[in-house]
Parts: C-alpha cells; sequence; structure tokens
C-alpha cells in the first residue's frame, strides 16, 4: 500500500476554480470506477489550503495519471496555488474505515 499526502494553499481568488476542477475528477473517478485507489480532498478552515490524501494498493498505477480531468487539474494548479503543493509519504499506523464514504 502506498498513501501519500499533498497539501496546497491556493490564492483566495481561486477556491471557485479549484473546487469545481475537483468536483470533476471526482466525477470522472466515480464514472472511471478506478479499483485499488481511494482519494479524499478537504478544505482546511484557512479557506484556501487543500488536503489530499491517496491510497494506491500495491501493484495498482494511479488512475489520475490518464484522466484529461486530472490533468486539466494539474495544469490549472500551475495559477491556483499561492505557493507551490508539498507532498509527503505516509506510513498508515491505523485506519478505520477512512477513505469509506460511510
Amino acid at each position: 500500500m502506498n498513501v501519500l499526502m499533498a497539501r496546497a494553499t491556493v490564492k483566495a481568488t481561486a477556491v471557485t476554480d479549484i473546487e469545481e476542477a475537483g468536483r470533476r475528477v471526482f466525477e470522472a473517478l466515480e464514472r472511471e470506477q478506478a479499483q485499488g485507489f481511494r482519494y479524499m480532498t478537504c478544505r482546511l478552515p484557512d479557506g484556501v489550503t487543500y488536503l489530499n490524501v491517496w491510497e494506491l494498493e500495491d501493484g495498482v498505477d494511479n488512475p489520475l495519471s490518464n484522466m484529461p480531468e486530472a490533468r486539466a487539474f494539474q495544469e490549472g494548479l500551475k495559477t491556483w496555488v499561492a505557493e507551490p503543493p508539498t507532498y509527503e509519504q505516509l506510513t498508515v499506523v491505523g485506519s478505520y474505515r477512512f477513505f469509506s464514504k460511510g
């Protein structure tokens, strides 16, 4: 299992754009029913910082790399971010239904 986290602070003027682009990515994931991949995005209380966490099961390629919606999102980030995003590899110590919609 490979778990990654990205944190990005966007310009206040880009919040609507980034959230709409993010919705398109989630709609594409639902449509494609990507297996072995879990992904979530949260907006932090400051209203402009986003936290993305994704999990790839062993041997599974990241489906985002082949989705036009995800490529468009990445392209948009170039103008939306207020500072460069940070990426970190995470080690899962424990999880209880974390990635489930419930």
